[in-house]
């Protein structure tokens, strides 16, 4: 397996419970590295240009609010297989479907705000890290 990168978002229901360390150290635990952080508050536009997938979907503007109600963490993450591995220490997007020992199952509130978000494949990784970090603020 090659090392390669991923994308973190720790979301607000985390920054607001104080819990980012607690996030990323189980991030670092299962052998991902951050190597570029930084804490934003989402504008409107970065959300809805983040999230524009979603347009269509009913949810699309509660995530929007949610996503703009509080300070995030994006994150750059470093490993093997790093999106494969982000995706199986965060576990399912439903905290009542997630495995033990998961951030979600562990520390999520809810489906809505549930802790973290990853991204989905190598090609979507690529574009979600250019969307909130220049090249030159990445520092493996």
């Amino acid at each position: 397996m090659a090392v390669t990168r991923t994308f973190s978002i720790i979301k607000p229901d985390a920054t607001r419970r104080n819990i980012t360390g607690k996030v990323t150290a189980m991030l670092e635990e299962a052998g991902l590295r951050v190597v570029a952080s930084k804490r934003i508050h989402m504008t409107k536009d970065q959300a809805e240009g983040f999230y524009g997938v979603h347009r269509e979907r009913p949810f699309f503007n509660d995530l929007v609010q949610f996503m703009m109600s509080g300070p995030v963490v994006v994150q750059v993450l470093e490993g093997e297989d790093a999106v494969a591995l982000n995706r199986k220490v965060m576990g399912a997007t439903n905290p009542a479907n997630a495995d033990a020992g998961t951030i979600r199952k562990e520390l999520a509130e809810s489906i809505e705000a549930n802790t973290v978000h990853g991204s989905d494949s190598e090609e979507n990784a690529a574009i979600e890290i250019a969307f909130f970090f220049k090249p030159d603020e990445i520092v493996g």
